[in-house]
């Protein structure tokens, strides 16, 4: 054991499994220190990035507070001085609260001087707008009293009135603007002496939307200022928005500070934290002020995430230093195991090689492997018996010189075919000394030889001669068959065409004779009608009836020969109007009689109109005729739209009907299911009715029962498609 231990394990390396071990912990531990410094200092340009992208936000509203204030003064620049009603109608229209949610209103400062405040409050006063108080009372050498403050909230109508001239953290703001012509921000206002809290935004306004460039003329010309208040707390919340809420912010305006006291405190978050990442303080000057901002991270395991995955990181480094360790100790075990592995994987390939061997020699189908030049490398006995030749005449022979057609590639050719493993088939003809061409079957696929073996693909042999003699014959007799059939076809055509021309030439030859038995049968009864006793005059009208009898069955063959031979000229037919258009005439032959018709509107189909109207007419005539005796006789023409299927039109009625047995005689020439003193008829309607339908390419069947009535069923090709056209249009 020991010795197969010192052959497996190599001298030395216990001390080389503790070098490893101690080696990559320490390149582990320099890995994970460096990566921490690189994700701490990663973590704090993001979090400096994000304190100047808050500054930018800040920066960016008040220039949308400012945006706001300027389209207050164009509303003056556009008219001498907008009424209250049109000023509140502008900030109504601006839709401040939902769009700057911090902002309280939009109002208008007007500046007089102690001469001009009268005429003010006169003006007020006339106009309607009631009594304007300013406040705080006392006399000043100018004022600047809110006029205008919209939306009109309690905070915003107390101020109504109030000289903001007397605020202190308003006046410097005010007198700024009025100096220097540009927005500028008020400071932070307590509320008391009813002015809004929060901060202002002052823009100035000048006469006739004069642009003076000294302040001289800015005074001469001002007519007050155009105010914004807004909260300052709530203008930052909104700034920040939801993804900066874990940074801590305080907001200090330094511009009236002096002595280094800090400031006023404009905002202070309460996401501040004692246990901060890092600190960031920065100053912006905005519209004459002046603000510190100092911001506060998250604690390091929020600010750098990343630094709770390098801890994991370091687990796994340590923990792949003893895997590494232990790595060192199954190398030997591992070189043994793929010997075994390898050994294993030569009896498998010889295996293989066996089976290969043994399918290529006891194969029924010829098989030969190529070389890259199309010569034979090796061959098994099947391929020696179809070809005909020895093992020793086959080696080393181009297989091509074993066929008789044209020079082949079996890699590059039109005929045959080629699946998408590369594997091609074809039939060639193969060349045996001594004896007939045979024909083989041939698929050539590629296979790879063993490395430094020149073998590109294998090719089976199958003799198909008695297949492909089997498939001549078959085609022969297909052939033979195809012909019969056509013969058998015209002489069918022919034989049509003859019982259609003797049917038409007896039905003319016919009415001759007729023609005389009528005539003199006529001539009888009006010369000699009273030479005649009853029963001579009784026999004579059954020779003259049996004579009209025998010109209407005439007519019927007549009728039957036209269908047959008639032009079918195929259009779009209304058939419910023609359907109203036989029912009239109907009525009109009886106008006494009464029934109840129903016809379903806008049915149409594609079809002949002549032979449509007879096959309607038809139809609803024996409707109308096996009704007769019917008290509330009743006729419906409608049709039916089958799923999936074509759309059956039916005319139903609830006169005689007929039973279901005897109905494969309804459609029969000449047969009757009723009596000629019953129903009267020469049993040729619904043989027409059937001959029509067919013409057309559709079919016809029909259900009864004695006594209830019957309904028949007729399709027309293309119904459905103008069925359906019929139920988009309505």
């Amino acid at each position: 054991m020991e010795s197969l231990r010192s052959r497996i394990v190599p001298r030395g390396s216990y001390v080389l499994a503790l070098l490893v071990l101690l080696g990559s912990l320490i390149l582990v531990l320099l890995a994970w220190y460096y990566a921490r410094e690189r994700e701490l200092r990663a973590a704090e340009a993001k979090f400096g990035g994000d304190t100047a992208e808050i500054v930018d936000r800040l920066q960016q509203r008040l220039v949308y507070y400012e945006l706001v204030a300027r389209g207050g003064t164009a509303l003056f620049a556009s008219m001498a001085r907008p009424t209250p009603q049109q000023w509140r109608d502008y900030v109504e229209s601006m839709n401040l609260h939902p769009r700057f949610p911090s902002v309280k209103g939009l109002g208008f400062i007007g500046y007089v001087s102690s001469n001009g405040l009268d005429d003010l409050q006169i003006e007020w006063r006339n106009s309607g707008y009631g009594q304007l108080n300013v406040r705080p009372r006392g006399f000043r050498a100018q004022y600047a009293p809110v006029l205008y403050l919209e939306p009109r909230t309690s905070d915003n109508v107390a101020a109504i009135g109030f000289d903001m001239l007397s605020d202190p953290a308003s006046r410097a703001a005010l007198q700024a603007a009025l100096e220097g012509g540009e927005a500028r921000l008020s400071g932070l206002t307590s509320g008391a002496n009813q002015v809004v809290r929060g901060m202002m935004m002052y823009i100035p306004v000048y006469r006739y939307g004069d642009q003076p460039r000294t302040p001289g003329a800015r005074e001469l010309s001002l007519q007050g200022w155009v105010c914004l208040p807004f909260d300052p707390s709530r203008y930052v919340d909104v700034s920040l928005g939801e993804e900066f809420r874990n940074v801590g912010l305080r907001i200090y305006d330094v511009s009236d500070d002096k002595r280094g006291g800090g400031g006023t405190v404009l905002f202070a978050s309460r996401g501040a934290h004692s246990d901060a990442a890092f600190h960031h303080e920065t100053t912006m000057e905005l519209y004459g002020r002046r603000w510190r901002m100092e911001f506060d991270s998250p604690p390091e395991a929020i600010a750098a995430p990343r630094l709770k995955g390098l801890e994991n990181t370091l687990a796994l480094g340590l923990l792949a230093c003893l895997l590494l360790f232990g790595v060192a100790w199954t190398l030997a075990l591992t070189e043994d195991r793929a010997t075994i592995i390898a050994l294993r994987l030569t009896e498998d390939y010889r295996r293989s090689e066996q089976r290969f061997r043994s399918s290529m020699h006891y194969s029924a189908i010829g098989k030969a492997l190529l070389d890259s030049e199309g010569r034979i490398v090796e061959a098994n006995p099947a391929l020696m018996r179809i070809v005909g030749r020895s093992l020793e005449s086959l080696v080393g022979r181009p297989f091509e010189s074993l066929f008789d057609d044209d020079e082949f590639s079996m890699r590059q050719r039109d005929d045959g075919e080629t699946d998408s493993d590369g594997v091609h088939r074809v039939t060639r003809h193969l060349r045996r000394e001594g004896d007939l061409p045979r024909q083989a079957q041939l698929t050539y696929a590629p296979v790879p030889g063993n490395v430094g073996q020149d073998i590109t693909g294998l090719v089976q042999v199958e003799d198909v001669t008695e297949r492909v003699q089997a498939q001549a014959r078959i085609q022969a007799l297909n052939r033979t068959l195809e012909a019969r059939v056509e013969m058998r076809t015209r002489e069918l055509s022919q034989a049509n065409q003859e019982l259609e021309a003797f049917a038409y030439s007896v039905s003319h030859d016919l009415r001759a004779p007729l023609r005389s038995i009528d005539g003199f049968s006529r001539a009888l009864i009006e010369r000699y009608e009273g030479q005649l006793d009853e029963t001579g005059r009784d026999y004579l009208r059954r020779v003259r009836k049996a004579a009209m009898r025998m010109g209407e069955l005439i007519d019927a063959i007549l009728q039957i020969s036209r269908l047959s031979r008639a032009e079918v000229r195929r259009e779009r037919i209304d058939l419910s109007r023609m359907a109203v258009e036989v029912v009239d005439e109907l009525r009109a032959g009886e106008p006494g009689r009464e029934l109840a018709i129903q016809i379903v509107p806008g049915l149409c189909a594609l079809g002949d109109a002549t032979l449509l109207r007879n096959l309607l007419g038809n139809l609803l005539g024996n409707a109308w005729k096996f009704t007769r005796g019917r008290e509330q006789a009743m006729i419906e023409f409608g049709a039916v739209d089958h799923p999936g299927g074509d759309t059956e039109f039916y005319v139903r009625d609830n006169g005689a009907g007929f039973s279901q047995a005897y109905v494969d005689k309804l459609f029969r020439p000449f047969q009757r299911l009723h009596a000629q003193d019953e129903f009267s008829g020469h049993g040729i309607g619904l043989a027409s009715v059937k001959r029509i339908i067919e013409r057309h390419g559709g079919r016809i069947r029909a259900e009864g029962r004695e006594g209830e009535g019957a309904v028949f069923y007729f399709t027309l090709p293309e119904a459905r498609e103008q069925v359906a056209e019929r139920a988009d249009v309505s």
